[in-house]
């Protein structure tokens, strides 16, 4: 006979804190107070009442940068039309769940098959929010990008990183995620069934602008520090 997993009483109470919250996000962004007492080193100077207005209005300041260090981008070798208009949608997005379907529902945008999202961690445990999230082995960010490299243009590894529909790709493109000092490596992925598709310094510039901004909109969405 099985037996249920014994929790000694702080990680019992822990987890119950997590499922209340889950289960009262609403009430939880609309209470200020319980904000502050939850997260005082975020909000010690101020009082928010409405966290996804927080969230908006962080995410707007960023973009400032972003959209200067775009127009730069942009004199130089341009960026693409559609990479542009996504860019923009992402920007806009209203949650988190939405910025990451844009990001890997529309790899046209680049040339590219299909997109995704890989973070690492155990098999075991879910990304919440995120069901087109893919889980890779720790390490595995380092093995193909080293400690401070930004991208790489692989041929193949298709299906570890994009699961059964990149096991035809024959280009990839995987940029990293600079989410935060404490939160798991991750990158953001694209493959396309075409050799070579992703050859060239003005599409590398292309996708690692592109990643930078994912990678402030999740910090955003998920309130994660900057690194």
């Amino acid at each position: 006979m099985e037996r249920a997993a014994f929790l000694d009483p702080a990680e019992a109470a822990a987890e119950a804190v997590k499922a209340f919250v889950r289960m009262n996000r609403a009430r939880l962004a609309a209470d200020g107070e319980l904000l502050a007492m939850l997260l005082p080193e975020r909000f010690q100077e101020c009082t928010v009442r409405d966290l996804q207005r927080y969230v908006i209005e962080r995410l707007t300041t960023e973009n400032a940068a972003l959209r200067a260090e775009r127009d730069g981008l942009r004199s130089r070798q341009g960026i693409g039309e559609g990479v542009r208009r996504l860019i923009i949608e992402l920007l806009d997005a209203r949650s988190f769940a939405e910025a990451v379907g844009l990001a890997v529902g529309t790899p046209e945008a680049f040339g590219a098959d299909c997109a995704g999202i890989c973070i690492e961690g155990e098999a075991s445990r879910a990304v919440a929010g995120a069901q087109r999230v893919r889980l890779i082995a720790p390490g595995m960010v380092l093995r193909m990008l080293g400690r401070e490299g930004t991208g790489v243009i692989l041929s193949n590894g298709g299906e570890v990183l994009l699961g059964p529909g990149g096991k035809e790709c024959r280009s990839l493109a995987v940029f990293r995620l600079r989410l935060g000092a404490d939160a798991p490596a991750a990158v953001f992925v694209l493959g396309a069934r075409a050799p070579c598709c992703f050859e060239g310094e003005e599409s590398s510039e292309e996708i690692g602008f592109f990643a930078r901004a994912l990678e402030r909109a999740i910090r955003a969405w998920l309130d994660l520090p900057k690194r």
